[in-house]
């Protein structure tokens, strides 16, 4: 996957590297590296199970907690 920023006319250079950091973490490129980085053994489905209802539960849990 290619990223590409261009520069604005006067844009300073900051705002471009913010600019382009902010694209690199939307793409997720740089976790997808990580993961790919080494092998891992595959995670068995009573492992994926479990950590799906865990995050269901804390999901619902955050949602109970937001105040308005």
């Amino acid at each position: 996957m290619e990223i590409r920023v261009t520069k604005n006319q006067k844009e300073s250079t900051e705002r471009l590297i913010a600019r382009f950091t902010k694209k690199v973490h939307k793409s997720r490129l740089l976790i997808d590296l990580k993961e790919k980085r080494y092998w891992s053994k595959p995670k068995s489905r009573r492992v994926v199970r479990k950590a799906a209802i865990m995050r269901e539960m804390y999901r619902k849990k955050k949602e109970n907690t937001k105040y308005y």
